[in-house]
């Protein structure tokens, strides 16, 4: 695989693109429907679907896209891809109902199981989050240069526990009464890892369910930051290893030389 810096550009471009698009729907009344796993979808998720599906197509025609509006592809046909895009066209389409701001656009690259590119754009602040393999992670607010970010590299006290506005069950409060002193920063859809990657947060346990497109384009922010987006078992997050798009339980965590599986137990 060529060095994936090289599409840097580009993929923020259609990324602030597809933002532009999500706004347009954002500041109108907006109709909700709801997928067979009660999950919402809007205008905006399949405008910002089309958008960025061009974009793609037309930057690199042989490298397949798997969507999460176009999600139905065999994974027959899947696992033969070495290389494709991960596209999560409206991460957080819960916060966009809710209009609190607090939601995404993430385009990853895979490459042998593994995020190697990453973009995760906020349309309604104009943030963009991201990172390529072996070029760092970088935090770019609009018109300012982009600022390197790095994880914290020691644990804080309290905790920092980046933790999700709508989704929190009793796994996590297990987790959290485990740790002792923690602080809980509530935050909406993949904007939650990034807060580990810039360092303003520990650690983002994320202990029910989440699909690739999820976490795809996050990984690669975290990792380049010098943190780690991991199983429960401490290994590596992979994708596209089997049929079903849904992760397991994962945590994304700053400082690795502390022991978080303990708080697992």
């Amino acid at each position: 695989m060529q060095d994936p810096h090289k599409f840097m550009d580009k993929i923020i471009e259609i990324s602030q693109v597809a933002g532009k698009k999500i706004l347009e729907v954002y500041e109108t009344d907006f109709d909700v429907e709801h997928k067979e796993d009660k999950s919402p979808l809007t205008q905006a998720d399949l405008a910002a679907h089309d958008i960025i599906v061009k974009g793609l197509t037309k930057l690199t025609p042989d490298i397949p896209i798997l969507s999460e509006e176009e999600a139905k592809i065999p994974f027959a046909e899947r696992s033969s891809w070495e290389t494709y895009w991960l596209v999560d066209p409206l991460d957080g389409t819960r916060e966009f109902v809710k209009r609190n701001g607090e939601f995404t656009v993430n385009i990853a690259l895979i490459h042998n199981h593994e995020s190697i590119l990453g973009v995760i754009y906020v349309p309604v602040s104009g943030v963009c989050y991201f990172a390529s393999r072996g070029h760092g992670s970088y935090k770019q607010p609009p018109n300012c240069p982009p600022v390197h970010i790095q994880v914290s590299s020691k644990v804080s006290n309290p905790v920092k526990v980046a933790g999700s506005r709508s989704h929190r069950g009793d796994s996590l409060n297990k987790f959290l009464e485990s740790v002792g002193k923690f602080e809980i920063i509530s935050m909406g859809s993949s904007l939650k890892s990034c807060l580990v990657a810039e360092g303003k947060a520990d650690i983002y346990p994320r202990l029910g369910p989440t699909s690739e497109w999820d976490t795809g384009a996050a990984q690669c922010i975290v990792e380049e930051a010098g943190g780690k987006l991991v199983e429960l078992d401490m290994q590596q997050l992979k994708y596209n290893t089997k049929d079903s798009l849904l992760n397991p339980y994962f945590l994304v965590i700053g400082d690795s030389s502390y022991d978080w599986k303990k708080h697992l137990e």
